[in-house]
């Protein structure tokens, strides 16, 4: 059989020798020999050995020695030594240790007793404990706290014993007159523990007797309280009223600990919208007055569970939320926005648009590292909010358009998705979003945003002005054609890795610390750009062609295609808006001459790559479809591209609204399922929580959110067979544990039609 022991410690140097070495050493008078000797001892017999020839030599020259540390590892000895034989019977020896545990729990030093009294906190034993009762009960009233605290979870520990209550059989109302004139928190902390695991009549009791003073009890006393609080009302969910109102009245206490455990606990044994608002409140106070970001995720992992099971309260508190994002960490940011988006309703979409808005700007300070990633978070929750109320997408689109040219790529990218997607659901603001989008094209940067702009002004510039500017805004960020010149094509790769060099802006960066919110220190980084003209062969400069030439040299053929498609929409759009036959021919040469200069430069050698099948072949398509144009294909261009986006959009609100569906799915109760009428039961002497407790557990008990729809097949999982299917008696036992209670419900079925036979259920504890 495993014995239990408190202490593991590994050590792999055991031999005969070394207890050899042990014992000659204990034998001899210098003290810390005597302690390294002890320490191997005890770490030999926690590691297997036995080593019976030890015990006599440590009763001889270690019992009487008047050291701290050898005392205090002499308890560990006695702990790991077997006490009892074979048969469990205790051994003759150990008459000797109850002598020396006597001693020691009446020694004029208040460490050796209260060491002791602890050391017996660990005893299985009754036939060692049983004569050392007077002394426990003596260190009861000593003057010192610390012994007092040990004696009170002795007297705890010999009570729960088999046979503890025929050998203390005066424990609970000792430790109940103790617990009345006691000062100390710690043992008073123990003291009601022992009555709250012992005798939870007398607990309860005395709870009830001093209700007035429990906010002034100390912070362990208090977590004690709870602990009664919630064994209670699983036990008896009659009576959880008055239990509910001692947890509000601690919600006030200065324990910030208490305060956590109080919401916690009132959000497990009520579901009343007082108690539940009251937890609510409770965590976000935490979540604003601690600095430790550990805390904040904890708390919002908890509001997060509120969420899930009381929306209509948590929706009131989002604004306090929201305010936790003024910490500096991005996972407290990102679990706060999180839990803010399911909580947006049409009644605080406003406060919320305009508190993310608020951050945004923030962003643009550059005073922490992370503002980029920040600031995708913030476009991605605005973008969501946009999507669920397209009302508030007026106010937001044109400040996130000034972020289509953010140096953090994924965060320009959504910001462009979302204006993408605006356009379409929001007509009223394509005109503007348009005009926008041309005044600010040339200042995107990357790749991808342009790419997807460039769409946007292919699709959605409709009339003439703007298909106009369109046209003059993708022509003044290509610049002056051609792209290089046939002089300057043998200087081959040797221009373009000076070119590249110098497109590359100067950055000059300096670094020093900063200290954050929270007292962590971070590196905060100044960068200085300073932009470089492009060398004499490549036409023009950064700061008159902009971004797409700069692109395209450096071999991006991909939004050159784009590009060609663009300019293809456009000029197909301008046939049908502009009435001046000789200004769309002017306009489809000045498209189809870009278009060759790209293949030009796609054949070239002034790059180190050539122009890619693919794009080789979409701009080819463009040039053969601008020199002939047929209507099918017009309309192919014009209005299927646009159309498929409708879909694409269509289909995934659709998926949105399923998921939403989903989640709101419910079980519902049995039809053969008891209905409790609120309002044929006595309201006498209830309090409104306690009403609005017995409201709320009947609602649930109607709609059946009492019974969850995995708890069939979650229940099937904890079943644990116990004994086969041909036994003569077939067992399972279902598990069910909470906290650290454990429930074993056991079936057993007898397989013959004879008399049961009998048979015996063992229970042990491993680990």
């Amino acid at each position: 059989m495993e014995k239990s022991c408190t202490l593991l410690v590994h050590f792999d140097k055991g031999t005969p020798a070394l207890a050899n070495e042990i014992k000659e050493a204990l034998e001899g008078n210098d003290v810390d020999a005597k302690v390294d000797a002890m320490k191997k001892a005890v770490m030999l017999l926690l590691n297997g050995e036995t080593i019976p020839q030890l015990f006599i030599t440590i009763i001889r020259y270690v019992l009487p020695s008047e050291d701290h540390t050898i005392q205090k590892l002499l308890l560990l000895y006695l702990e790991i030594i077997d006490k009892t034989d074979s048969r469990g019977k205790l051994l003759p020896e150990m008459i000797l240790i109850c002598q020396n545990l006597r001693n020691n729990l009446q020694h004029p030093n208040e460490y050796i007793r209260g060491v002791t009294l602890r050391f017996l906190c660990r005893l299985n034993e009754a036939e060692i404990v049983e004569p050392l009762i007077p002394s426990v009960l003596a260190n009861l009233e000593h003057r010192h706290p610390f012994v007092r605290r040990n004696a009170i979870l002795a007297v705890m520990s010999i009570y729960k014993l088999p046979q503890g209550d025929q050998l203390l059989d005066n424990a609970p109302e000792l430790i109940e007159k103790l617990l009345t004139t006691e000062q100390d928190p710690s043992a008073k902390r123990n003291a009601f523990l022992m009555l709250f695991t012992c005798a939870q009549d007398r607990a309860v009791n005395y709870l009830f007797t001093h209700i007035d003073r429990i906010s002034d009890w100390g912070e362990l006393l208090q977590m004690v309280v709870l602990e009664l609080i919630r064994k209670v009302c699983r036990s008896n969910k009659a009576e959880k009223g008055k239990y509910i109102k001692i947890i509000i009245s601690l919600l006030n206490v200065p324990s910030m600990a208490v305060i956590y455990e109080c919401a916690g606990t009132l959000v497990s044994l009520s579901s009343a919208p007082t108690a539940i608002r009251a937890a609510a409140n409770t965590y976000c106070q935490l979540l604003l007055s601690q600095s430790d970001n550990n805390v904040k995720l904890i708390v919002l992992d908890r509001l997060n569970e509120l969420k899930s099971s009381h929306r209509d309260i948590m929706v009131d508190m989002i604004m306090d939320v929201l305010r936790a994002l003024s910490s500096p960490n991005l996972d407290i940011r990102r679990k706060t926005i999180d839990i803010a988006l399911e909580l947006i309703t049409p009644r605080n979409i406003d406060e919320v648009v305009l508190t993310l808005k608020k951050e945004v700007m923030k962003t643009q300070s550059g005073e922490l590292e992370k503002n980029g990633e920040y600031r995708q978070m913030l476009v991605q929750a605005i973008h969501s909010c946009a999507i669920k109320f397209p009302e508030v997408a007026s106010t937001v689109v044109h400040l996130l358009m000034d972020f289509l040219g953010d140096n953090n790529v994924a965060s320009a990218i959504d910001v462009v998705v979302f204006v993408r997607e605006i356009i379409e659901t929001n007509p009223k603001l394509r005109v503007s979003i348009i005009t926008r989008l041309l005044d600010t094209f040339y200042q995107i940067r990357a790749a991808r945003v342009c790419s997807c702009a460039l769409w946007i002004i292919g699709e959605y510039c409709l009339s003439l002005s703007e298909v106009e500017s369109g046209i003059a805004t993708i022509k003044q960020c290509l610049g002056d054609l051609p792209f290089y010149t046939a002089t300057e094509e043998g200087e081959g790769q040797d221009a373009l890795k000076n070119s590249q060099q110098q497109v590359n802006s100067i950055t000059v960066s300096s670094r020093r610390p900063a200290i954050l919110a929270d007292g962590t220190y971070a590196t905060q980084s100044a960068a200085l750009e300073t932009a470089m003209s492009l060398p004499a062969h490549v036409q023009g400069s950064l700061a008159s062609i902009g971004n797409l030439r700069s692109l395209i040299l450096s071999g991006d053929f991909f939004l050159g295609a784009v590009v060609a498609c663009t300019l293809t929409k456009l000029v197909l759009r301008l046939e049908e808006v502009q009435p001046l036959k000789v200004e769309v021919n002017k306009a489809n040469m000045q498209a189809l001459l870009i278009m060759v200069s790209m293949l030009q430069l796609g054949h070239s050698s002034f790059l180190p790559h050539p122009i890619d099948n693919d794009s080789y072949d979409r701009i080819v398509l463009c040039i053969r479809l601008l020199c002939n144009t047929g209507d099918e294909i017009r309309k192919i261009w014009l209005e299927s591209c646009r159309q498929s986006f409708v879909k694409m959009l269509a289909d995934k609100q659709l998926r949105e609204t399923e998921e939403i569906k989903a989640k709101a799915q419910i079980s519902r109760a049995q039809p053969d399922d008891l209905i409790d009428f609120y309002h044929l039961k006595s309201r006498k002497g209830m309090s409104q929580l306690e009403l609005e407790d017995e409201v709320q557990d009947d609602l649930k008990r109607a709609t059946g959110e009492f019974m969850k729809d995995g708890d069939d097949a979650n229940k099937l999982n904890r079943i644990l067979q116990l004994t086969g299917f041909s036994d003569p008696v077939y067992a399972e036992a279902y598990v069910t544990v909470h906290h650290y209670d454990i429930v074993l419900d056991v079936t057993c079925h007898q397989s013959d039609q004879g008399d049961p036979p009998e048979f015996v259920l063992g229970v042990g504890n491993h680990g």
